[in-house]
């Protein structure tokens, strides 16, 4: 916890290299206070075939999984930072977004809590 799950078109990997891409979401996270360096994950799935608004145009969406706790205020600030650091990354994609789920303290669990 947590998770930064970013979604996006093949085409986003021509522009810079996954790895960039992970350390600079890595980053924007870790900037924000809310969560411990060594917690943060972050994952890309790179789409070959995909449809937004019935189109070929190109995207980026972050999904975030959170433990509960966050004030509405901290999650959005989180979101438009990422969002800003994407659309700095890649000025030329039109569709960039991220939204944000909380997971429950009381039904969460990790290798490392049984």
């Amino acid at each position: 916890m947590p998770h930064f799950i970013i979604d996006c078109c093949e085409s986003v990997l021509k522009s810079h290299d996954e790895e960039v891409i992970l350390e600079q979401i890595h980053r924007v996270a870790h900037s924000t206070g809310l969560f411990d360096e060594g917690d943060i994950k972050v994952r890309i799935n790179p789409f070959k075939t995909y449809s937004v608004g019935n189109k070929r145009e190109s995207f980026i969406h972050v999904f975030a999984h959170i433990m509960q706790g966050r004030t509405t205020e901290q999650k959005a600030n989180l979101s438009e930072q990422i969002v800003t650091k994407l659309v700095d990354l890649f000025p030329d994609i039109p569709n960039i977004a991220m939204n944000i789920s909380d997971f429950e303290k009381a039904t969460y669990c990790n290798r490392a809590m049984l």
